[in-house]
């Protein structure tokens, strides 16, 4: 009886032993001066560590692509445009974008010719990129194309950098994004999934749209806004890397990665693939007929995995 009791007493000493180490090892909310110190994760630990679904061929018996526009100036994608400037511990998801393209292995894809499709089979060089991010402005004296580059070369390195002169006005115009996604049904685990493909952001002053002002047509001036692309399995680890600007709770501790798996962006329709291969610019023109037609294809998609059963 004495040894059961002896044993009993060394685990209990040992299990709050462990406690009050544990305890002692976590980090306060405050710091010995005041000031918030916030626990983080490794950002480098979470990029290594995407959770991948791998959806065997033969099981997807339905898919659809669409194209989606996430619009910066929707109060719910705020935490995706600010800071507008980055700073120590937070960055736009531009910004993320740009630093990963440019001062890491993140690669640019064109786009098809004529059209707005990413051809994965044609990545862009690092130096190439600065003809694609511009801005471009209309010099009505000289009848001109003045441009001024936001990607340039570093005056010690020759490596290209982000220009800190032309970085905020051509944020104040990067307000918009097209994101390629396939809905697809998996017949193994009977669901419906959606899977962001790529993404690519949208640029109103480019040279062609300023060029023709207000001649040119919407689906042009559409077309020709759209930069290149970025696959958004590649920019997955980056997304991993930054957490998003917190949105009214300070503690709040999200990364990009987390924000889009879990869609707090919202976002409006621009098309599918069909018959025709044409978006909604492409024949309608009517605000209230191209909303009518969103609607109807959101519908077909919401109701296609319920139609599958019977009840």
């Amino acid at each position: 009886m004495k040894k059961y009791l002896i044993v009993s007493m060394v685990i209990t000493i040992s299990f709050f032993s462990n406690y009050v180490a544990a305890q002692q090892t976590e980090l306060p909310f405050f710091e010995k001066n005041g000031t918030v110190a916030l626990q983080t994760t490794s950002m480098n630990s979470m990029a290594d560590t995407i959770a991948v679904m791998n959806h065997r061929y033969d099981d997807v018996v339905w898919s659809r692509t669409v194209y989606r526009i996430i619009d910066m100036r929707d109060k719910q994608n705020y935490q995706l445009y600010f800071p507008v400037i980055p700073n120590a511990e937070y960055r736009s998801l531009f910004r993320v974008i740009m630093d990963a393209a440019i001062n890491d292995s993140l690669k640019a894809y064109e786009k098809v010719e004529r059209d707005i499709q990413p051809l994965y089979n044609h990545p862009l060089s690092k130096d190439s990129l600065k003809n694609f991010f511009q801005i471009c402005e209309k010099d009505t004296i000289n009848n001109t194309i003045r441009k001024t580059p936001l990607i340039v070369g570093d005056s010690v390195t020759q490596q290209p950098v982000l220009s800190s002169y032309a970085y905020k006005d051509y944020v104040k115009n990067q307000l918009k994004f097209l994101v390629q996604e396939i809905v697809f049904f998996d017949k193994h685990t009977s669901r419906l999934y959606s899977q962001i493909v790529a993404i690519a952001p949208l640029y109103a002053l480019t040279e062609q749209n300023v060029t023709m002002d207000n001649t040119i047509d919407k689906w042009s001036y559409f077309q020709s806004s759209v930069l290149c692309w970025f696959s958004f399995n590649e920019l997955r680890p980056y997304l991993a890397r930054q957490y998003v600007i917190p949105n009214g709770n300070n503690t709040q501790r999200l990364t990009y990665d987390e924000f889009f798996a879990q869609k707090f962006y919202s976002d409006y329709l621009l098309g599918d693939s069909n018959l025709n291969n044409r978006m909604l610019l492409q024949y309608l023109v009517n605000p209230s007929k191209i909303r009518k037609e969103q609607k109807r294809i959101e519908t077909e998609l919401l109701n296609f995995e319920q139609d599958l059963w019977e009840y």
